[in-house]
């Protein structure tokens, strides 16, 4: 089982580009954000209240599950996110906005804290605030 780095921090901050890098130039397998790819997405940005709560379940379980298939390769894994990033970051912002209920938000966290109590954390954890372009 491989090991997982997950390059976590808020939209904008070059997580994709560093992910990105440092796969090159280390050899790791990559796991991106894939925003167009989300089903309730595109909902969400356009009834936030309505689709929050099956968007941040969808991002959860699409993280595990991107977590499970990184670490089945024997080389290290590198994920632009992760499961950390949407749950603390996002579920959290989201409820803060009033976008997610008490209960909603609730639910998210017994769900995070149950994928981690069947599947480990990343190794590795880069929180990334922001990058300069020199």
């Amino acid at each position: 089982m491989g090991k997982l780095i997950a390059v976590v921090g808020n939209a904008g901050v070059g997580k994709t580009t560093l992910t990105r890098r440092l796969a090159a130039r280390c050899g790791f397998v990559t796991g991106l954000e894939q925003h167009q790819e989300r089903p309730f997405q595109h909902l969400f940005a356009q009834q936030l209240e309505r689709y929050a709560l099956a968007n941040q379940l969808d991002y959860l379980l699409f993280r595990a599950e991107q977590e499970l298939a990184l670490c089945s390769y024997p080389q290290t894994g590198i994920q632009d996110g992760g499961l950390e990033q949407d749950f603390w970051i996002f579920t959290r912002y989201f409820y803060a906005q009033h976008y997610l209920s008490a209960a909603e938000f609730q639910l998210c966290e017994r769900f995070y804290t149950h994928l981690r109590q069947v599947q480990p954390p990343p190794e590795v954890i880069i929180h990334v605030l922001s990058l300069i372009h020199i």
